[in-house]
Order: C-alpha cells, then sequence, then structure tokens
C-alpha cells in the first residue's frame, strides 16, 4: 500500500510544473507576487521542495498534531519586494518571514485580503497537482484525506502569520505616527524649536504645516472627550500641566462654528488663531483664559481668547489685581459688609451704564430712588473722584471684568 511518504518522490518531480502554473495565475491578478517568484527560481524550487517534505510530515503526524499549531517551523518563502530575509533564509524561521511578509504588505499599502487571495489560489494549484499524484499511485482515501488536511493547516497557519504581521505593523506604525504628532505639538510650542525641525517632524507625521493654527485647552479629565471630537488631524498635547491640542487653520470657512460645536461642554478655551511659527506667543494667554474660565470670571462655552483680551488685560496679574481692587475700593473700607456689597454692585452697574440710573435700577431689580440714594452715598464716600474719568477708568478694572 502506497504511504504518504512513498508520494514525497512523485510530488517534488511534480514542482517545476505546479510553480509554473502558480506564477501563470497570479500574472493575471497578482502581478507582483508573480514577479517576485520568477526572480529567483532556483530557491523557489527549493523552498517549495523543504515545503512538500514538511507537508509530508504534517499529514504523517496526523489532525490532532497538525491541528496543534507550530506548523510553519520549517519551510520558508519570501514575499514580493521584501528587502529583509531571501527565500529560505537561514536564520528566520518560517512564521517570522511570512510575519514579515504580511509587515511588508502594510508599508508597501497593499490590501493583506490581496495576499491571502494569492496564497489561496496557490494552495488550489497545489493541491491539485498533489491529489492527482496521490491518487495515481493508489494513495488510500484516509492518506489523501490526510495530506489535504496537511495542506489545509499549512496555507492557514501562513495566512495566520502574515496577519500577525501585517497588524502589528499597521499599529506600530500607528503608534510611531502618534509619537510624532505629540512630539511636532510640542516643537510648534517651543519657543527654541527649529524650523528645519519642525518641517521634518510634520513631513515624517505625515501633517501638512498649515498657514494658521490654534492652541485649545481643556481641564485633563476631559482630554478623551476632547481627542474623540477634534478632527483626527488635530495634534495631541498632554503636558503634565494641560491637556489639549493644536488643531489647523480654526478660521476657515465655517471652521470656528464647527469647532465651537465640537467643544460644547469639555470647559474648552480656544486660543488666538496665529501662524504656526507665532503658536508660543499664544500660550500664556490661552492658559490664562482657562484659569479664568474655572474661576467663573469667564462663562462661554468653549471660551475664544479672541473674544476676551479685555478680560485678560485685566486679570493677567491677579496680584496686580487684587492692589489695584484694593486701592480703588479703599473709599469703602469702612462700611458694614453688608452696606458695602451693595453699594458695590450699584457702582458697578452705573459705570456699566455709563451713568444711566433708569438703566441700573431695571439691571439691579430696584427703584430708581433706591439707585439715587446709593448714588449719593457714594458720592459722599468718593467726594470729587467719583466725577474724575481716570478713577472711573480704574473703578471700573477693578469691578466690571469680575
Amino acid at each position: 500500500m502506497t504511504t504518504l511518504r512513498d508520494l514525497l518522490g512523485p510530488l517534488t518531480e511534480e514542482l517545476p510544473q505546479v510553480i509554473a502554473e502558480v506564477v501563470n495565475l497570479l500574472r493575471e491578478e497578482w502581478p507582483d507576487y508573480a514577479s517576485f517568484l520568477e526572480a529567483d527560481p532556483d530557491g523557489v524550487l527549493e523552498t517549495a521542495r523543504a515545503a512538500i517534505a514538511h507537508l509530508v510530515s504534517l499529514a504523517e503526524r496526523g489532525p490532532a498534531q497538525a491541528a496543534d499549531g507550530g506548523s510553519i517551523g520549517g519551510p520558508t518563502m519570501g514575499g514580493p519586494s521584501m528587502g529583509g530575509p531571501s527565500i529560505g533564509g537561514p536564520n528566520m524561521g518560517g512564521g517570522e518571514l511570512f510575519e514579515e511578509v504580511g509587515r511588508v504588505e502594510w508599508r508597501e499599502g497593499r490590501s493583506l485580503a490581496t495576499l491571502l487571495s494569492a496564497y489561496r489560489a496557490g494552495a488550489r494549484v497545489a493541491w491539485r497537482h498533489m491529489s492527482r499524484a496521490a491518487l495515481r499511485r493508489g494513495a488510500p482515501p484516509e492518506a489523501i484525506a490526510l495530506l489535504a488536511e496537511a495542506v489545509f493547516v499549512f496555507v492557514e497557519d501562513l495566512s495566520s502569520a502574515s496577519a500577525r504581521g501585517y497588524v502589528e505593523e499597521q499599529l506600530a506604525t500607528a503608534a510611531e505616527r502618534e509619537r510624532l504628532r505629540a512630539e511636532l505639538a510640542e516643537l510648534l510650542l517651543s519657543e527654541r524649536a527649529d524650523l528645519a525641525a519642525i518641517r521634518a517632524t510634520a513631513a515624517a507625521a505625515g501633517w501638512p504645516l498649515p498657514t494658521t493654527a490654534a492652541l485649545v485647552l481643556v481641564p485633563a479629565a476631559r482630554g478623551h472627550d476632547l481627542f474623540a471630537r477634534l478632527d483626527p488631524t488635530a495634534l495631541p498635547i498632554r503636558r503634565a500641566e494641560m491637556t489639549g491640542a493644536v488643531v489647523a487653520d480654526p478660521d476657515g470657512p465655517g471652521r470656528r462654528t464647527r469647532l465651537a460645536a465640537a467643544l460644547a461642554g469639555l470647559g474648552a478655551v480656544v486660543g488666538s488663531t496665529v501662524t504656526t511659527a507665532a503658536l508660543p506667543t499664544t500660550l500664556r494667554a490661552t492658559t490664562a483664559a482657562a484659569r479664568l474660565l474655572h474661576e467663573g470670571v469667564l462663562s462661554d462655552d468653549p471660551v475664544f481668547v479672541d473674544e476676551h483680551y479685555d478680560a485678560l488685560v485685566v486679570h493677567d496679574d491677579p496680584a496686580l489685581l487684587d492692589a489695584l481692587t484694593a486701592q480703588a475700593l479703599a473709599p469703602l473700607a469702612g462700611v458694614p459688609a453688608g452696606t458695602r456689597a451693595r453699594l458695590e454692585e450699584t457702582l458697578t452697574a452705573w459705570l456699566s451704564s455709563m451713568g444711566d440710573r433708569q438703566a441700573v435700577a431695571r439691571r439691579l431689580h430696584v427703584h430708581p430712588q433706591t439707585v439715587r440714594y446709593r448714588m449719593g452715598r457714594l458720592h459722599t464716600l468718593y467726594g470729587a473722584a467719583l466725577d474724575d474719568p481716570r478713577t472711573r477708568l480704574r473703578l471700573i478694572l477693578a469691578l466690571c471684568w469680575r
């Protein structure tokens, strides 16, 4: 009775014909793979012989062991355009080499499905020749079934190895791109960054340098939400003291409206739109606006810095503002706390309303006579200074941006 081992010779003899048929088949739909096989016919033949021996050995071990994994330990084959080990290279096992084939597929922008389809097409051609040879030699059905299963397991293992390499390379590429994008964001925010370094990093990260950009900051706890909502081109900023992103061309047509909608509810601050080279100059104002939002001085959702330059000027130095406030409100120092609060509220409304007492009354929901009384008290406390434009300006700075 013919055994699986007896089939090794006949199967090996047919390899040149099998390879030629596989090449012709690949040339129609997968010309890159066909060209690769044609480039090294001796190496391909040597690898195919090892593969046949491995398949026979795999079939002899039986279904249980074949399904146990590890079947790509013997023969090794290459893939198209591989710059790594050659076919049958002694320093790489089959699993590792077919993982490398998958990595190459990703790096060269080809679909994994294309590679796996080529594997299956080649396996169909090979099995057709193998089954015919087995039948001609009178191999028993059990032996043919084991050989068929060995072919299926072998191709499945090749496919799994290549898929693993493809996905690993995909993840590694994505991780490297994210690292470069984060590095680029840091360079853009650094006043010491070299323009050549910025351009090189931008090119490596696949981020075309825009004409303008802006800094977006959010509380650290909302970082995940920010990155989920922003355009994927936004560069992540993850510093110990801030979480945010660099967004490109925020003032483009419709961009500001879309950006405001995307950032709603995140406690976000959008810095001024500037050239990428000027981004570091916006860092201080943007972080200051984030502080004022946290303190309740600003309440927009989100806050656009360019709409609040006045508040930022007033609140840039909290200690200095406190000193100014204490100085400007010194005439009220001896007034009881409750009365003082009402006088400050009235004075703030009076300054904001340009001295219109009717407007002050409506704003404070009090009778105009109450406003008249309180303003009389304030004139008594401040004297002629309350009519001095410079005093009024200092009071506006002290009161109206609270």
